[in-house]
């Protein structure tokens, strides 16, 4: 029967003790819990239910944890603010419409868990932050288990794979185990779906080759790993998306000895894909600002957004220029678009994390620097001719790659510093 069901109206309260779904068996053996982020999820969960009661052993001991939202699990920061913001009835309407969805979902827990002989937990968050990814990492901090379990509720992941995933890292000994559709035996679904799919794999492998060295399938969102292996990534808080939690989970935790047992993902039991484009983009830009965690590639990301403002620069001098103004306004005026280029990249791709100012305020910093770096260039190459003694085109060499770093540490110190862990809440866009 369920056990710990919180009812459908209840919301987690952060400072109360964390309950735990499934605590370490007596007799030394493993314990699992399967975590599975919902959003409305009411037409699945009760054949899901019935699935993982049918699939799951008596031993070792099992434990089930939905996570939900109290609201819409959007990951786009900056809808989500405009939403917060907004006094339209429309987006009121949406929020009521995302709740009674959620209570729907968790009332039909509630209903189908009476015949389950594990437990079944449902966890309310009071924020979507990170979506589902956020969700499952919101569950991972709650399990207490030895093993944890991520699946989907819409039944595309068969539930009677969840005890060979976490036997499989048993016999291997692997830290994680991921259910992988690119194995023999696995699914060979065509079509845009599967192209996306495959398509976003090979760009992750690409950019991280290292980490995900023996993962096949690294956008599969079905996977068993040892909650050993997640402790530090809970901690950090990240913030990954649906379709990504693995990705990060693995970049971040780089598990041990990585294994795959192969699946074919079935199609959804009821209902239609939450998955879009604006989703796959979102994924592109968390891609982009994972890849770019470390200090230095982030430094060579924001040189490389800096070159690329040199093309609406010169676009916007030509046209100003062909319009009949003076080449000199032109120029002040043009470096203001390659200003705008970059800021807009460096915020969708370098720091999306750290868009704690709002939004006027960040861009006045960033234009700020970006112009005062035109007028310490020319002091600093008259420093390096008088001097250093070099040649104008040297200094004038030195004197970039000198304001570079200046203002690549300046932006990182003055508009996009970290926010430390006791900070309050600012607003955001």
């Amino acid at each position: 029967m369920s056990e710990d069901l919180w009812p459908p109206h209840a919301l987690d309260d952060p400072e109360s003790p964390a309950p735990q779904p499934s605590e370490p068996s007596g007799d030394g053996g493993v314990t699992v819990t399967v975590i599975i982020p919902i959003r409305d999820e009411s037409a699945h969960v009760a054949e899901l239910l019935a699935r993982l009661t049918a699939a799951l052993p008596a031993h070792p001991p099992h434990a089930v944890l939905f996570v939900a939202d109290s609201t819409d699990d959007s990951t786009d920061d900056s809808a989500a603010d405009s939403a917060a913001d907004s006094t339209d009835d429309s987006a009121a309407d949406s929020a009521a419409d995302s709740t009674d969805h959620t209570a729907e979902t968790a009332a039909a827990i509630e209903k189908a868990a009476a015949d389950c002989p594990f437990p079944v937990t449902v966890l309310r968050r009071t924020s979507a932050d990170g979506g589902l990814g956020g969700a499952v990492v919101a569950g991972i901090g709650r399990a207490a288990s030895d093993w944890i379990v991520v699946m989907d509720a819409d039944l595309r992941h068969p539930p009677h794979l969840v005890p060979e995933l976490v036997g499989a890292g048993e016999r291997t000994g692997a830290d994680l185990v991921v259910a992988s559709r690119r194995l023999p035996g696995g699914d060979r679904a065509g079509g845009y779906r599967g192209a996306v799919s495959r398509g976003a794999g090979l760009l992750a492998k690409g950019l991280f080759p290292r980490a995900l060295r023996g993962i096949g399938d690294p956008m599969s969102g079905f996977f068993a790993l040892r909650r050993t292996a997640v402790t530090a990534v809970t901690a950090a808080a990240p913030r990954p998306l649906g379709p990504g939690v693995l990705l990060e989970l693995a970049v971040r935790c780089r598990p041990a000895r990585p294994a795959e047992v192969p699946f074919d993902c079935e199609g959804r039991y009821a209902g239609e894909s939450n998955s879009t484009v604006r989703d796959g983009l979102r994924f592109l830009a968390h891609l982009a600002a994972l890849r770019s965690a470390a200090p230095l590639a982030r430094m060579i990301g924001f040189g490389l957004i800096g070159l690329s403002g040199f093309v609406p620069n010169l676009l916007a001098l030509w046209l100003l220029t062909r319009v009949g103004i003076h080449y000199l306004p032109a120029e002040i005026i043009a470096n203001q678009a390659g200003v705008l280029w970059n800021f807009v990249l460096i915020e969708q791709l370098l720091f999306r994390d750290r868009r704690h100012r709002h939004w006027a305020d960040r861009l006045g910093r960033f234009a700020l620097l970006a112009n005062a770096d035109l007028l310490l260039r020319i002091p600093l190459i008259a420093l390096f001719v008088a001097k250093l003694g070099l040649e104008a085109l040297p200094a004038t060499a030195l004197a970039l790659a000198t304001t570079f770093v200046l203002r690549f540490v300046a932006t990182e110190a003055l508009v996009y510093l970290p926010r430390g862990p006791r900070a309050a809440p600012a607003t955001r866009s």
